[in-house]
């Protein structure tokens, strides 16, 4: 009798630690397909040991970099958003986020991102992950108690959150909970085991090169003149005072080169370009020049502007001189050719668009105002 009383406690016991929900006590949740499988339980403690090793030795991460970037959602699907064939569903679903959670979206089920929180939510504004022109190289790899592979796809700069899947669909992989969330018919699962994370192969160096400007499309807009520089002459001798002013200032120049692909890199940029310049109102072009930069980055460069003027201050007056100059603001569409260098030793190139944008200084003058008396001259004498 005692004996059948120790095997029934025995199996109540079995049952509760297989239908264990909490994300700390089992590996997983109640998948969509079936159960908990005993052989998992009882590996759970040597994965631990392993993720607590594999975590430290790929902890580096990143946002998506060069043509691989989170894209608003427009309600149609772009070309180069990133997929997966989900075999279990029998259906292709594509990668979305809202805000830092990742998700599924699946024309069959409405213009929404399908995205965990506690539960399954979804969302009608939302991003899409694109890969243009399918330039960058992505893999998923094995991850498991919320470990990630190393170059692992973030969601957000500011959280650790990642892309993620399991043979039941796309979800988010939690560092923190050590586990991979799937949404699911209303619910939220959860996974410890048999899950991948999105990787991107990265980029070494950046290099845009072979830059044609197409001046048949440049704009240019002069700005109003402005004063940059100021000398004020009193002269409170009862004699003409002459006297000669030279007027100098650094103005900046400012230089962007914006590209209307999907194109952004965290790191420096190499441009071998000639740069436009504006002269008597036309276009020119520099020689090539090899300058770094990163992407949408403003260029600045100084350039000394100086004007000389002689003028004659009558007794007890003021007289001013300013330093007048205006602005070039140019724009001016380019084609290139972007290339890109891996880690692997692969080297890629693509052709690329965009639009050079440009504020140089066009032209300094000087100006006399009229001289103007004093307030309180001294009186002068016959004498004097």
């Amino acid at each position: 009798m005692m004996n059948v009383m120790f095997f029934l406690q025995l199996s109540v016991l079995l049952l509760l630690v297989l239908s264990a929900g909490s994300i700390q006590g089992g590996v997983e949740n109640r998948p969509p397909g079936g159960t908990v499988s005993p052989l998992e339980l009882g590996l759970e403690k040597k994965a631990s040991a392993k993720f607590r090793q594999k975590r430290q030795l790929d902890s580096f991460s990143s946002m998506p970099d060069g043509k691989l970037q989170w894209v608003k959602w427009e309600g149609f699907l772009p070309h180069g958003i990133v997929s997966i064939y989900n075999k279990y569903e029998k259906r292709t679903d594509y990668i979305c986020k809202v805000r830092c959670r990742a998700g599924f979206y699946n024309p069959s089920k409405g213009p929404y991102c399908h995205y965990p929180d506690q539960k399954e939510h979804r969302s009608s504004s939302f991003q899409v992950l694109v890969n243009e022109d399918s330039f960058e190289t992505l893999e998923w790899k094995e991850g498991f108690y919320g470990s990630v592979p190393k170059n692992s796809i973030r969601t957000c700069s500011s959280q650790e959150l990642f892309v993620g899947k399991n043979k039941y669909g796309l979800g988010m992989v939690y560092p923190k909970d050590k586990c991979f969330y799937l949404p699911w018919k209303g619910k939220q699962y959860w996974y410890k085991w048999h899950y991948e994370v999105l990787t991107q192969l990265k980029a070494e160096s950046n290099v845009i090169s072979d830059v044609k400007y197409k001046p048949d499309l440049t704009k240019i807009i002069k700005l109003p003149p402005m004063t940059i520089r100021v000398s004020v002459i009193d002269n409170y001798s009862c004699r003409p005072v002459s006297k000669k002013v030279k007027l100098s200032e650094k103005m900046t120049n400012k230089r962007q080169w914006d590209t209307s692909s999907l194109f952004r890199s965290r790191q420096r940029t190499t441009f071998r370009a000639g740069i436009p310049i504006i002269m008597e109102g036309n276009v020119g072009v520099t020689t090539e020049r090899s300058f770094q930069s990163s992407t949408g980055e403003t260029v600045t460069d100084e350039e000394l502007h100086s004007v000389k003027e002689k003028l004659t201050v009558p007794p007890n007056h003021r007289c001013r001189v300013e330093m007048v100059g205006f602005m070039f603001k140019v724009d001016i569409p380019y084609s290139a050719r972007l290339t890109r260098s891996y880690e692997d030793g692969e080297t890629r190139s693509a052709a690329l668009s965009g639009v050079y944008h440009g504020v140089q200084t066009g032209q300094v003058w000087g100006k006399r105002d009229r001289c103007e008396p004093l307030a309180k001259p001294r009186p002068c004498l016959k004498t004097e």
